[in-house]
């Protein structure tokens, strides 16, 4: 079979062009990175993945401890408080956006960090040079304030000048909105994708196992809840009919349904429902439930789902060494640190970048930060202490 004739798979991010806000979609529904978190969130182990993914990345913070500890913006945070949701946006989407506040002279005066989730790209001109990043807190138009929803509409979009921290350009931005008070600033967006190109994480090709691992979660919790300690069932005649208080003539039904209930589910299993009856022949007789446990025809679904998306984030080590393959061990913790450290070098040097940027154009001209070099994650072993009675 040739290439060519191969069938060809649906495009993994569709962009097309909202004409309402000049604006490119990400995605059909503008809502892949909203879709992303939805999908990840249902499942564990992509849940569990992602944790460990965004922990190496972050690493153990700034190696400058002087970079790390530094206040960059009003509300108190420090670089390593934005390298922190950085390296979570980066991890989940893909990519990672930076707000940045500027004074009169076109000096960088703050650094905060805006969700990764929330921006858009404008229409790219004839050149492909994007303008504006559009931010909105939530492209499904449901997050309320102050009781309000905040609508898709211009009234609750931001428009943010991109990322040129020429002092000219900065000068001439707020002057074009009628001084600094006017000026919202600009923003710092990058994807690890390439510039103004909308990102795709590197476990996209694995959102359907993680999907599927949800719908196996839903199987084992149906399961547990409904199947496992069926002790039998009940069967009884409805009984004859009898007068109700205004003279009408009614069913008289010996177990009722919420009663059945009472015979299903984790907590409720092995419970025996007690009948009064009122004549010998209604007497009910008792017939015992086959149990089908599901859990055993999924089993190699099961592990199969798990192993592949551990294999798309990378941690095949950490899937080898959960299932006994590789034991436990504070040597083998520490090589799997050590590998999967490395394999989120280029990470953590996209991240590095991004602030060496910034930090070339400071408004505090002492502040001169040189190394941004983020401190790789190490396993660390407890040694036992050991008493020599005042030897």
């Amino acid at each position: 079979m040739e290439v060519k004739t191969a069938r060809k798979p649906n495009k993994r991010v569709e962009i097309n062009y909202d004409q309402r806000f000049k604006m490119q979609s990400y995605g059909k529904d503008n809502l892949y990175p909203q879709n992303l978190m939805a999908i990840t969130g249902a499942s564990g182990t992509a849940g569990l993945c992602l944790s460990r993914y965004e922990k190496f990345v972050e690493g153990y913070g700034f190696a400058n401890e002087a970079l790390a500890d530094f206040i960059v913006n009003r509300g108190g945070d420090t670089t390593d408080d934005i390298l922190k949701r950085v390296a979570g946006d980066l991890t989940r989407f893909g990519g990672l956006a930076l707000h940045l506040n500027y004074n009169v002279l076109g000096q960088i005066t703050e650094v905060n960090h805006i969700p990764f989730e929330q921006c858009r790209l404008e229409e790219a001109d004839d050149a492909g040079y994007v303008a504006h990043i559009l931010t909105h807190p939530d492209w499904k138009g449901e997050v309320t304030k102050n009781g309000k929803r905040q609508q898709l509409n211009e009234k609750f979009i931001t428009r943010f000048d991109v990322f040129n921290p020429d002092p000219a350009v900065v000068m001439s931005q707020i002057e074009k909105v009628g001084g600094i008070s006017n000026y919202n600033g600009q923003v710092l967006w990058l994807s690890m994708d390439g510039a103004f190109i909308y990102p795709t994480p590197i476990y996209d090709a694995a959102i359907t196992d993680i999907s599927t691992d949800e719908g196996l979660g839903n199987i084992k919790y149906r399961n547990t809840r409904n199947n496992f300690l069926v002790a039998c069932m009940l069967v009884a005649k409805k009984g004859a009919p009898r007068m109700n208080e205004r003279g009408e003539e009614e069913e008289r039904q010996m177990i009722s349904d919420e009663d059945l209930k009472e015979f299903q589910g984790d907590t409720k299993g092995s419970k025996i429902l007690y009948v009064e009856l009122e004549n010998d022949e209604d007497e009910p007789k008792v017939v015992q439930f086959p149990v089908r446990n599901y859990d055993k025809d999924f089993t190699v679904t099961d592990a199969s789902v798990i192993e592949r998306i551990y294999a798309q984030f990378h941690q095949e080590l950490f899937y080898a060494i959960r299932i006994g393959k590789l034991g436990f061990s504070g040597q083998v913790m520490t090589e799997a640190y050590e590998y999967y450290a490395g394999e989120v070098t280029n990470e953590q040097r996209f991240i590095e970048r991004a602030f060496d940027k910034v930090f070339q154009y400071w408004h505090e001209p002492n502040v001169l930060f040189g190394d941004f070099t983020i401190q790789p994650l190490k396993y660390i072993t407890t040694q036992p202490t050991t008493q020599t009675n005042g030897e």
